[in-house]
């Protein structure tokens, strides 16, 4: 469901902004260019070695590592391959994507989300709507004005091999279940669920057993990964606070709908217990993911933007000092994800698009 954020937020951009960086011609997929020799790593961007475009038109996003790091699972709606609304995809890490569409994972009916890959790298958990219909749920994506995301009911989680067959269900509480990710340890996933009547965080074993709530207050609680120790959860969340906000929360999740227009992130153990705040930037702040020591966090923010763009990426320490900008783009960086070794960094980017409203995945080789 994380893409959709994703979508709303590059309307949000483009309603503010008639015209995007034209950047020069997209270069062939298996180029690795260094910082310097194109629009792929700008000249501030320390932390990117060299960089690696993998998919190239669309919108596509939360490309997710296997274990080993050889494979990543990604979700996109490119209208090349035949698609109305997101869907699984499959590709190894060495090739990129050229002109072959890659194996879809999914089953192609309903929307997906949120896919990540279980320890064995046989299988991976992945959000879906296909039991409640086959067809593209409708994606509302205003209300009174503003951005809303929709909140699926339809929504459940499944387990899939990598030749797309589903070989479990996990929940089937009424109710939005998605957002799934997977401890770094290999015994627990976390989701978020609204099975309590607001958005929750939610951990279980990898067969769907030993449900627990996570987090218990007011606002979407969601977005959510493991430390790479598994002792602790870092998401995104909102807190409305006033009487008018409060209820304009629950009106909107009444209808399935939620606006995420104002977010920062949070950190617990991964029991739920010590959670604090950890960003007070105002805006939105999400799609967080612990940088490999797990000593900070790398994260998306429109913090500094006045019109609600660009999006960069972002660190923080988890005690919340040492705010320091990573990317610096003119339009969107988001969902960042470091490969298990540590020595690289997927991320969907808008940069390279062209001026398009394409967003794609690249790889950057980190270093420090």
């Amino acid at each position: 469901m994380r893409i959709l954020f994703l979508l709303g937020l590059i309307c949000l951009v483009f309603s503010c902004k008639n015209e995007t960086k034209k950047t020069e011609t997209t270069p062939e997929p298996t180029t690795s260019l260094m910082a310097g020799e194109d629009t792929l790593i700008y000249p501030e961007e320390k932390y990117f070695k060299s960089i690696r475009q993998i998919t190239f038109g669309g919108d596509n996003a939360e490309a997710y590592w296997s274990w080993d790091d050889k494979q990543m699972i990604f979700q996109s709606n490119n209208t090349n391959w035949g698609l109305n609304c997101d869907q699984m995809f499959l590709m190894n890490v060495a090739d990129g994507i050229t002109d072959s569409i890659p194996p879809m994972v999914s089953t192609g009916y309903g929307r997906t989300t949120c896919a990540y890959f279980l320890p064995d790298n046989k299988h991976f958990v992945y959000g879906s709507t296909h039991l409640a219909d086959k067809e593209c749920p409708e994606v509302p994506l205003r209300k009174n004005g503003n951005y809303v995301w929709p909140v699926y009911d339809s929504f459940d989680i499944f387990v899939a091999d990598l030749e797309g067959n589903i070989t479990a269900q996990l929940t089937d509480e009424p109710g939005y279940d998605a957002e799934a990710t997977v401890s770094p340890k290999g015994d627990k996933i976390v989701f978020t669920s609204t099975r309590s009547g607001d958005l929750e965080l939610y951990t279980m074993n990898l067969d769907g057993t030993d449900v627990k709530q996570i987090t218990n207050e007011l606002g979407y609680d969601g977005g959510a990964f493991f430390s790479p120790d598994g002792t602790k959860l870092i998401f995104r969340a909102s807190r409305p606070k006033t009487p008018e906000a409060i209820k304009k929360y629950k009106d909107l999740l009444a209808e399935g709908l939620v606006e995420p227009t104002e977010m920062e992130l949070f950190i617990c153990n991964a029991d739920g217990s010590d959670l604090k705040q950890l960003t007070f930037l105002g805006n939105a702040n999400w799609s967080p993911f612990f940088h490999p020591s797990g000593k900070k966090v790398l994260f998306s923010s429109n913090f500094e933007a006045e019109k609600g763009f660009p999006f960069n990426l972002y660190f923080i320490d988890i005690d919340g000092k040492n705010l320091e900008r990573v990317t610096h783009g003119e339009t969107f960086d988001a969902f960042p994800v470091f490969s298990n070794d540590g020595k690289y960094l997927a991320f969907s980017s808008n940069r390279n698009n062209g001026g398009t409203r394409d967003t794609n995945l690249f790889i950057a080789e980190w270093q420090e």
